[in-house]
């Protein structure tokens, strides 16, 4: 009989439907009921807060400096800029820009790293030379490295730290390729004349994307803090972007008179990164069978 691989402890990914699925994340443990909150306000503020905070870059030269108050709930910028305006407008453009970077790794990493397992032979030695090429250097000096040479904007920065993830999506998509093209539903397929593009499809596919879920789910986090380190930097966005290390970059000669400048920015970047985070290593205790038991608060 033809089996199939689950990752999910033999039941389906979110059986019962997504908010089943979702309902038993969360009672799962209440690290995952924090970071799903997290995730999920943070997703709703990059969606409707620009209607709130329409205008970001908007100056009050009158109140420069101004500590937190009824009128700048988070106090104003060096020029006068309201900094809750600031954060709401640059959670869309953190959101955004970190979707797009696991996105494009995703699909180029996991293309390359399916033909690599299963064609095999030179064509598997030739792929996997080239992503340990990327592995020889520490990703962010090689974000930085290509973000400076192709010159200092957003759009800059996005290909750079696309380029230094992938290659792990590519490993992870080869590894269990492997794993699954030897078993007898991959076999049953061949031998039945399936094309290489249909068993892709409907065997390879379905089972490598949930690992590629759980990855990306935690890269996202981690995209996040390599944009703003990199505008931090003075490599990713530039003024007037409302972008959070842009934010704190301008905020650097300002610590001792404006301590909200920099700490608002800086707690709205660490609450994110730690939800996506979070959201990351409960999804792998969640779906992982051999994790399951271990996991903290756990209730079936």
């Amino acid at each position: 009989m033809m089996e199939r691989f689950r990752f999910s402890a033999g039941r389906p990914l979110l059986a019962g439907g997504w908010l089943t699925g979702a309902l038993r994340f969360g009672r799962a443990s209440w690290l995952n009921t924090l970071a799903g909150g997290i995730v999920v306000v943070a997703v709703l503020v990059a969606l409707f807060g620009p209607l709130v905070a329409s205008q970001p870059n908007a100056a009050d030269f009158f109140s420069v400096l101004a500590p937190p108050s009824p009128a700048h709930v988070l106090g104003t910028d060096n020029i006068g800029r309201d900094i809750l305006s600031r954060i709401i407008a640059g959670t869309r453009i953190s959101l955004s820009s970190a979707a797009l970077i696991v996105l494009l790794s995703v699909t180029f990493g996991s293309l390359l790293g399916i033909t690599a397992g299963l064609l095999g032979g030179l064509v598997d030695e030739a792929l996997m030379r080239i992503t340990d090429l990327f592995f020889a250097f520490p990703a962010f000096v090689l974000a930085a490295a290509i973000a400076a040479t192709l010159g200092p904007s957003l759009q800059h920065t996005i290909v750079a730290v696309a380029v230094v993830f992938w290659p792990w999506y590519a490993r992870l998509a080869r590894s269990q390729v492997l794993s699954l093209r030897e078993r007898d539903f991959v076999l049953a397929s061949r031998l039945a004349g399936s094309s290489t593009v249909s068993i892709v499809l409907r065997h390879m596919l379905p089972n490598v994307l949930p690992i590629l879920i759980i990855q990306a789910s935690a890269d996202l986090g981690n995209a996040i803090l390599s944009i703003s380190a990199l505008s931090f930097l003075g490599l990713g966005a530039q003024q007037p972007t409302p972008e959070w290390g842009t934010m704190m970059a301008s905020a650097q000669d300002y610590l001792q008179s404006a301590w909200w400048f920099l700490t608002f920015p800086g707690l709205t970047l660490l609450i994110v990164v730690l939800g996506f985070n979070l959201l990351g290593d409960g999804l792998r205790d969640w779906l992982d069978p051999r994790r399951r038991g271990r996991v903290r608060g756990f209730r079936a």
